[in-house]
């Protein structure tokens, strides 16, 4: 365990933090980092833009929409700051990876709780993805001729294990993040059809359907568990430094424009999706936005296969993580041909499993934004970097580490509480009530007025 613990030697001795010093060392980028910061951009904006944006209009619901889109911004901001603060505490320190930051700053206690959460996270992630597939293609294929609800087609723990199979199974074997720049573009593209498909539904849909009693309200009691779907949505800390490892040329500031632009189009499409998600549905929005829309919607059927897709795409990003971290914890960092295919099964197969003995996204997302995603973002890089800094207290980046800090305990301390304490309820697969209509037009709809949501 200790040779596994040496991660800082005679050519990983701290450099200088300006903006063009290559923060891994020479001797490391000899095999070559390959990405562009196009594609490395890509690759973060996939990261944020996974399973966690689904939940975001359902975190308007929790918060309030006036204080939820001000929370969003703000967890944005944090998660900007704090990504580049990950790789200035790496630099410091003289490590190339989010474990040995924890392990120089914290010791082998810390190393294992940070490679407990770090695995945790995407590992949910996993979870989360194989859920929203399962339901959304499932609506998908009951759109199609002869295909009902008793066909194999609209199984979702049938649709669960094929699209693992061929698909998320063999893009997670690739052992070079980088290869997956262009799956991470194409995923991309497809998040703005998705988004497309919410601001049309908003228009049309949004003004047939009655909104809830204090649909408006500022603020609703459920803020803090609202910021652990936020930060579960915005987190990519545990991929940062495989993402910038694989940059050509790793600098903090080639680092600062890809999180700069990759955070900005991320908030961009977050706030236009949160907004027209919850705006269309207000009290009545679910965990899983695409569970809101009616069966018979061509449009939305549409928006399901184009998230199916680009959930699919984007599984292998987190599969990605947990194996760094197996291969960091039990085998020094490199894993031969055989190990690294028997943990990338290994990993897949339990996630997998999980996903179809479950099925309720509201919870994972709750449960998994304040337990692994709060102390990724708020917690762990800001104490690492406060705890390896030399400057004096109230340097600005000492007092906005501090802020985030606190910020961070309180939410993960609340949010679980209260998750635990009050958890909320899950319509999965339930056609809501303005669907219940044997005609398609919405305008035929007549509304209950005293439904509590």
């Amino acid at each position: 365990m200790d040779e596994k613990m040496e991660y800082a030697d005679s050519s990983c001795q701290q450099v200088e933090t300006d903006d063009t010093t290559e923060l891994i060392p020479e001797k490391q980028l000899a095999g070559g980092g390959t990405s562009t910061l196009s594609s490395a951009t890509f690759n973060v904006i996939n990261s944020i833009t996974g399973s966690g944006i689904i939940g975001l209009p359902y975190s308007m619901k929790q918060a309030g929409f006036p204080l939820g889109m001000m929370l969003l911004l703000v967890v944005a901001y944090i998660t900007d700051y704090s990504i580049i603060l990950l790789i200035k505490a790496g630099n410091l320190s003289g490590t190339t990876t989010y474990q040995a930051l924890v392990n120089r700053a914290f010791g082998l206690i810390g190393y294992l709780m940070l490679s407990t959460v770090q695995f945790l996270y995407p590992f949910i992630a996993m979870v989360s993805y194989n859920i929203i597939t399962g339901d959304t293609l499932t609506k998908v294929f009951q759109r199609i001729a002869g295909v009902g609800p008793d066909n194999i087609l609209a199984k979702r723990h049938f649709i669960i294990l094929v699209t693992t199979i061929l698909f998320t199974l063999p893009l997670s074997l690739f052992r070079d993040i980088s290869k997956l720049g262009k799956v991470s573009f194409l995923s991309l593209m497809l998040t703005i059809v998705i988004l497309l498909t919410v601001i049309i539904r908003a228009a049309t849909l949004g003004p047939q359907i009655p909104s809830t009693d204090e649909a408006w309200t500022f603020a609703q009691p459920n803020a803090i568990q609202a910021i652990g779907v936020m930060s579960f949505a915005f987190v990519c800390h545990h991929n940062s430094f495989l993402i910038y490892g694989s940059l050509e040329k790793p600098t903090i500031s080639n680092w600062s424009r890809v999180t700069h632009v990759s955070v900005l189009l991320a908030v961009f499409v977050s706030l236009l999706f949160a907004g027209c998600g919850y705006s269309t549905f207000t009290g009545y929005t679910q965990g899983d936005i695409f569970e809101n829309y009616c069966k018979n919607d061509d449009l939305a059927t549409f928006g399901r296969l184009c998230y199916g897709i680009s959930i699919i795409l984007t599984f292998p990003i987190e599969c990605f993580v947990t194996r760094e971290v197996v291969s960091n914890v039990f085998s020094n960092g490199t894993l031969t041909a055989g190990f690294h295919i028997a943990v990338t099964v290994a990993v897949i197969a339990v996630s997998t499993a999980v996903s179809l003995l479950y099925d309720c996204l509201g919870i994972v997302l709750e449960l998994n934004g304040v337990v692994s995603a709060t102390p990724l973002v708020f917690i762990i890089p800001t104490a690492c970097y406060l705890k390896l800094s030399d400057e004096r207290w109230y340097h600005g980046d000492n007092l906005i580490s501090c802020l985030i800090l606190i910020a961070g305990v309180s939410v993960m301390t609340v949010g679980f509480v209260m998750a635990v304490l009050n958890p909320q309820e899950c319509s999965h697969g339930k056609e809501m009530f303005y669907c219940m209509s044997s005609n398609s037009s919405f305008n035929n709809i007549t509304f209950p007025t005293n439904i509590t949501p």
